[in-house]
């Protein structure tokens, strides 16, 4: 932000309170809203635009690797959810039961979904019988319930939105190839669209998917030091596929169990798009994720001929592809100029009279403050060359910062400083679950991933001093 920009009163102080600021930022930018029902939010016209874009990134990229949108039922028979027990076991204390059906008593309560693997796998048993049936490659758009005690706007919520891809696979090495491909869009999505450098790694045996044999993530690291698991891939082997009975006829005749995956993000990267960019004046969108990318802003339009120029040079915006919109409203141009660097649209145009009479438009960017004059006949042209460039100088910045961030540490003192500093603390790990525990008892921080570039650079364990051959990322998160 330029420093000659006036802070916003409206929004607290990203210094002053993080999490207030956040809050403020939400509501503000009118993202979401509260509803009556605690953990439960409105998505707001401008909030779900965001997840709107996201959505259309990742459906294309879904299809293009050869997957297929489903919709399963929303309520699961415990009878069907408990069929897997280490799954049932971590989403016990987060289910929603419904056990009355209109004034009478259901005999088998009805769990609203917390994620959907039961529903499939018990639709893939069903489905698939021969290797000719493989693969499965199933995915959906929905929401799931998960009756959490603290809620935070997107972050964290009793409901929230998301997509849930559900795979079957003939062999073990064609589901494991599926699992990191997923990983590596999700990861793209990150790079190319929401300029947040995420850290790939996998998931210790702790920290893991209830149910799964390995879980991989995908970690952004916030302005406030804690980590944001942003989304998750996971290879299940064929244990789900046994407790539900999937078989099929394998190329040698006999009778095979699949190879599963699951892969999902969610609302949560509209809360992770807003910590990593936003600041004192709000919202600071990238232009590939932005609802809208540029907003006209008429100067004195009611002197005669403002708002047609506007309107043209709108259509012209518009035709060129832009997610485009004019405030011709009554207020004044610096209230306008504060709402809507309020709500993050990277460009801004204005135009008046003595522009008009110059064939120029004054484009501002929200990202730096920085101001461009610029002729009509390249105002397209320049505005597109911009919008790579914010993008840019949007993911270098964030880069730059889980560079800053990132320490590697020898010891627990050193551990601590890092916590301190905020970030991860990267360490060498003896892979004991022991050495996790305590220093999260010690420190309140996990074990966020063991990040895909092993570059091991100490062979001691920092918590118990024995040999270490794992580099693990350690941060406090959300």
């Amino acid at each position: 932000m330029d420093n000659n920009q006036i802070k916003n009163d409206a929004i607290t102080r990203q210094e002053d309170d993080f999490a207030q600021w956040y809050t403020d930022v939400c509501r503000k930018a009118e993202l979401m809203d509260y509803s009556s029902v605690k953990g439960f939010i409105i998505y707001r016209p401008y909030g779900y635009a965001i997840w709107e874009q996201i959505q259309n990134y990742l459906d294309r990229r879904f299809k293009e690797t050869g997957h297929e949108n489903v919709y399963m039922p929303m309520v699961i028979p415990e009878s069907l959810f408990a069929r897997e027990k280490e799954h049932i076991e971590g989403f016990a204390p987060e289910c929603l039961i419904a056990n009355i059906g209109g004034s009478a008593p259901i005999d088998d309560p009805l769990i609203i979904r917390p994620t959907s693997e039961v529903l499939f796998c018990d639709h893939y048993a069903k489905i698939i019988k021969s290797y000719r049936d493989l693969p499965k490659l199933y995915n959906q758009w929905c929401s799931v319930v998960r009756w959490e005690k603290t809620t935070r706007p997107f972050l964290r919520g009793a409901e929230f939105l998301w997509q849930e891809g559900h795979t079957m696979h003939e062999t073990e090495e064609e589901a494991r190839t599926e699992t990191l491909k997923m990983l590596d869009i999700y990861n793209e999505l990150g790079r190319d669209v929401l300029a947040i450098p995420f850290s790939c790694g996998r998931k210790t045996d702790k920290e893991k998917f209830s149910g799964a044999l390995e879980t991989y993530s995908i970690e952004a690291l916030m302005p406030d030091g804690k980590a944001l698991q942003s989304g998750t891939t996971h290879y299940f082997g064929n244990g789900f596929a046994e407790a539900f009975g999937i078989q099929f006829q394998g190329r040698d005749g006999k009778l095979h169990s699949p190879h599963q995956t699951s892969w999902g993000v969610s609302t949560r990267l509209i809360g992770a798009t807003i910590m990593a960019h936003g600041d004192d004046n709000g919202l600071v969108l990238p232009p590939r994720v932005a609802p809208i990318q540029v907003i006209i802003i008429p100067i004195a339009q009611n002197k005669p001929g403002v708002l047609t120029a506007a309107k043209e040079v709108f259509k012209q915006f518009a035709n060129a592809g832009f997610r485009v919109k004019i405030d011709d409203s009554d207020k004044t141009p610096g209230w306008k100029f504060s709402e809507w660097e309020m709500k993050g649209v990277p460009l801004r145009v204005e135009l008046g009279p003595r522009d008009i009479e110059k064939g120029q438009v004054v484009i501002a960017k929200r990202n730096t403050g920085e101001k461009i004059i610029c002729s009509m006949d390249e105002m397209i042209e320049k505005s597109q060359e911009l919008v790579n460039i914010i993008h840019k100088e949007m993911y270098d910045k964030a880069y730059k910062y889980l560079l800053n961030h990132t320490t590697e540490v020898h010891n627990l003192k050193e551990f601590n400083e890092a916590l301190e500093k905020g970030g991860y603390a990267k360490m060498m790990w003896c892979g004991n679950v022991e050495c996790e525990n305590k220093i999260k008892d010690l420190t309140n921080a996990t074990a966020r991933c063991l990040p895909f570039n092993q570059m091991p650079f100490g062979d001691t364990c920092p918590c118990c001093g024995k040999k270490a051959s794992k580099v693990v990322l350690f941060a406090k998160a959300y």
